[in-house]
């Protein structure tokens, strides 16, 4: 059993419940999930759930009706109170101690916060705790579709059931998966998370992660949203996976599914001209996948 003390410890020993978590689990008996998620809050009816959670009255009962409840209540429910993740869901182990300390956020502020990081955001940070590089391993372990995938991205939609899902499967801190805030599990305990960022390899195409760079990239004058550092086989990268707005520059790019870096110009028409050492084409915006700008470029000197 654990405890938490602050956001950045919920789901500190989550990892136990690897391996054996799937997507089912979350609606295998909603309604003794819905009597944790009130036993977690403190109340005995369902209004006065629905009123913790902040949704509208007739929702939790429609939860049990449908017998699936949304990944959103979920987290929530551990955000605010800190009750046990794996005692929410499945009603394993005993249920943690709740403390939740008063400057962190909680309500309405908290939720605001949880739903502002959907679509492409949250989907990134998904895929980066698998260790994903295409957004097709996503869809296949989770057995959805890329179109349905395409309209969370495009409507900034939060899946709150694969946040909880990633969450139990990998381990890693439900806090920095929902919001961003916080540290990611797997890099706090080798390096100073302040100073260090995801690397990737670039292998024939596909990114592999290789754990995380450190530097201090204070000296660039560019502003990162997320930066990432990518490596080939003579030239490194440092590229801000949030910008995604395809301009003139360099970017690492997706092209039918293999990943390379081009210098890129954009044409009339919504037409770009593409280019690098071994492919030059134009096309269409769509037809590429920005997967994000690149800033610095370290090549070595033969």
């Amino acid at each position: 059993m654990w405890c938490v003390h602050t956001l950045d410890h919920i789901c500190a020993q989550v990892n136990y419940f690897c391996g054996w978590f799937s997507m089912s689990h979350l609606q295998s008996n909603a309604q003794e999930v819905i009597e944790r998620l009130q036993s977690a809050y403190g109340v005995t009816t369902q209004r006065a759930l629905a009123e913790a959670l902040e949704v509208p009255s007739n929702n939790v009962s429609a939860w049990s009706q449908r017998n699936s409840v949304p990944g959103n209540a979920i987290i929530k429910c551990v955000l605010d109170t800190g009750v046990d993740l794996q005692w929410l869901v499945s009603g394993g182990l005993a249920k943690a101690s709740i403390i939740q300390p008063k400057e962190l956020l909680s309500g309405e502020a908290l939720l605001k916060e949880i739903t502002s990081n959907g679509g492409k955001t949250v989907l990134r940070r998904i895929m980066y705790s698998y260790g994903f590089s295409l957004q097709r391993q996503l869809c296949e372990l989770f057995g959805i579709s890329s179109g349905t995938v395409s309209t969370w991205v495009r409507r900034k939609y939060f899946p709150g059931d694969l946040v909880v899902a990633c969450a139990l499967e990998t381990g890693v801190d439900l806090k920095w998966l929902a919001t961003g805030n916080g540290v990611h599990k797997k890099e706090v305990e080798t390096v100073d998370a302040n100073n260090c960022i995801p690397h990737k390899v670039l292998e024939s195409g596909v990114l592999h992660s290789k754990g995380v760079w450190e530097i201090n990239l204070g000296f660039t004058f560019h502003k990162l949203s997320e930066p990432c550092f990518v490596t080939s086989s003579a030239t490194s990268w440092v590229v801000d996976l949030e910008n995604t707005e395809i301009s003139n520059g360099r970017w690492l790019l997706g092209v039918d599914g293999k990943y390379d870096v081009y210098d890129v110009s954009l044409l009339p028409g919504r037409k770009v001209n593409v280019s690098n050492n071994t492919a030059s084409f134009i096309c269409g915006v769509g037809e590429v996948d920005a997967a994000g700008k690149v800033v610095i470029t370290i090549s070595t000197n033969d």
